[in-house]
This record gives structure tokens, C-alpha cells and sequence, in this order.
């Protein structure tokens, strides 16, 4: 398939409360090196601005970040900021709070209610911006998340978050969550090779009730932080070939087949994935591709 041309409006768009975004978005994550996290090496600082930059050009108005997401040398949210700031009035940042980093990169214990306005703080400071258009909680195998979400529900009432959303959950915490505040995205992790049944009622839960159900490791799959798989289906590569297109871009396509409230957020530091990216959302997978993915899918993958 030709990605030249494709920007982000041809999977078309959702609300996430009355923030409308396009479907495909960019996750910030491999901003900041070659894998996530510690993994890898660090990323050329010009590159990674030029691909967020490029990602608004090509109509990308929903980014994925977190204060967490930082390397050896690079911070997802201080290139966000270098790079786009003033930000487009259409622009909405998501992060993430829970999980915590030291300065040296090594993870910590996940943070108590009261801590979470300081983890909500320095993503205002990393991004230059008064309020936060949507705060994620990720779960960190807490049995409940009232407590924590609550927390997050004071700041949305102080003005310092727009909307809320809940990460790494079940359905019992999702119901949770709805009970103490509105829930406008989910983000748990969600592939084509990674069959779940809990994530696949999450799935379903999210549609009924008009919640965004945004996919992460989508195009990672199994390799998760250490970056994209290079492990795919048979069928997978069948229906890449039958489209001339990637098995990243099916990957993505079929992500976004899974219904109007999915969207994606696939991350990279490299122009021209960040294109190829953003054109799967014009990719149309037929009912019989769809039914053989899935039929994968159900037996592993």
C-alpha cells in the first residue's frame, strides 16, 4: 500500500470526553531509545523531534507519554514540549502515573494516593502545561484502585486534570473506577498474538459504555518493552502480502478492526515508521481476514 499520502483522519476519530481525537495516534515511549526504558540505546534528540513534528503534519492530535518514559539521556515529555510546544489548540497529550523511576532508571514501588499529585505535577512541569488533558491510573496489581483513583478524581476537580482514565485493569476495577468518576479510556495490553480473555471483556465493556479502549505492545506483541516483534503469524504475513503492505500495518489495521472505540497508539523514533504508522489506518482488512486472524489469535497466536 502507498503511506505517502495517509494521514491520521483515514481510520477516522473518537471522543475521549469532548476531546475529539483521530484513531491513530503515537505512543512516546521509543521516543527516548532504540527500546523502552533502559533498554537500548539512547535516541538521536533531533530525530525524535523531527518524528513528533512529522506526526502533526500528519494529523496525529492524540500522543501517549509518561514522566516515566525517559532513557539514559532523553525524556519523552521534555522532547514533547522542545518539540511542539506552543501547543495546536486539537492537540491532546495522555499520560500515566502509578508506576515510578528513579533518576538512575531503576523502578521503585508504585506510588500511594497522596504521592500521586506529585507524579501528576512533574508531567505538568516535563510539558510546559497548566492541566493534563487525560491522566491514565496504571494499575500496579493493586486489588483495589479506589483509593488511588479517587485521588486522581481530586485533582480532575481541581482543574489540574481534564479527564481520567484507568490502565492495566479488569473489569471489576474498570466498574470501580465508574463509580467514583467518568472513565473516558482504557489502556491494557492488546494484540493480535496475545489472547486474553479478561482484556477481551474489557474489550467489550469499554464499547457498550462509549469508553476509548486504547491497545499498548499492539505492534510489540510479546517483545513488550524491548520493541517491535519481528515473530509473526503465518497469517499475519498471508494478509500483509495480500495488501502489499507490512506486517506492522496489519498488525495495526486489525487493532483498529476490533471496533470504532479502539485506538491505536503505535510508538517509534523513526520517520518513516511513524509514516507507515499512520497510513494502517487506511488499511481494510475483509471479513475473511479478520476471521482468520482471530482464528489465530484463539489458538495462541
Amino acid at each position: 500500500m502507498t503511506s505517502a499520502t495517509i494521514t491520521a483522519d483515514a481510520a477516522g476519530s473518537w471522543k475521549l470526553g469532548d476531546l475529539s481525537v483521530n484513531r491513530v495516534g503515537l505512543g512516546a515511549m521509543r521516543l527516548t531509545g532504540s527500546a523502552a526504558f533502559h533498554h537500548g540505546t539512547p535516541s538521536d534528540r533531533e530525530r525524535s523531534m523531527a518524528v513528533l513534528r512529522k506526526a502533526i503534519e500528519l494529523g496525529v492530535n492524540h500522543i501517549d507519554t509518561a514522566a516515566f518514559y525517559f532513557s539514559a539521556l532523553r525524556s519523552a515529555n521534555e522532547l514533547i514540549n522542545s518539540a511542539l510546544a506552543p501547543y495546536a489548540d486539537d492537540l491532546v497529550i495522555a499520560a500515566k502515573v502509578g508506576p515510578y523511576r528513579d533518576y538512575h532508571g531503576e523502578w521503585g514501588t508504585s506510588a500511594r494516593p497522596d504521592q500521586l499529585r506529585g507524579h501528576v505535577e512533574e508531567n505538568l512541569r516535563q510539558l510546559g502545561r497548566d492541566h493534563l488533558d487525560v491522566v491514565y491510573l496504571r494499575r500496579m496489581r493493586q486489588d483495589s484502585i479506589a483509593e488511588h483513583f479517587g485521588a486522581l478524581a481530586e485533582l480532575r476537580e481541581a482543574g489540574l486534570i481534564r479527564h481520567l482514565g484507568v490502565s492495566a485493569v479488569e473489569p471489576r476495577h474498570l466498574a470501580e473506577a465508574r463509580a467514583i468518576a467518568p472513565v473516558v479510556c482504557v489502556q491494557n495490553r492488546y494484540a493480535v498474538d496475545r489472547p486474553d480473555p479478561v482484556d477481551d471483556e474489557v474489550l467489550r465493556l469499554c464499547g457498550e459504555q462509549g469508553i476509548a479502549f486504547v491497545p499498548f505492545y499492539a505492534v510489540a506483541g510479546e517483545a513488550g518493552a524491548e520493541g517491535a516483534t519481528t515473530a509473526h503469524d503465518a497469517e499475519v504475513l498471508a494478509v500483509a502480502r495480500a495488501h502489499g503492505a507490512s506486517p506492522t500495518q496489519v498488525r495495526i489495521a486489525w487493532t483498529l478492526h476490533q471496533g470504532p472505540h479502539v485506538l491505536a497508539i503505535p510508538g517509534t523514533g523513526n520517520p518513516d515508521h511513524l509514516v507507515e504508522n499512520v497510513a494502517a489506518g487506511a488499511l481494510r482488512l475483509t471479513d475473511d481476514e479478520l476471521a482468520r486472524l482471530n482464528a489465530a489469535r484463539r489458538h495462541g497466536g
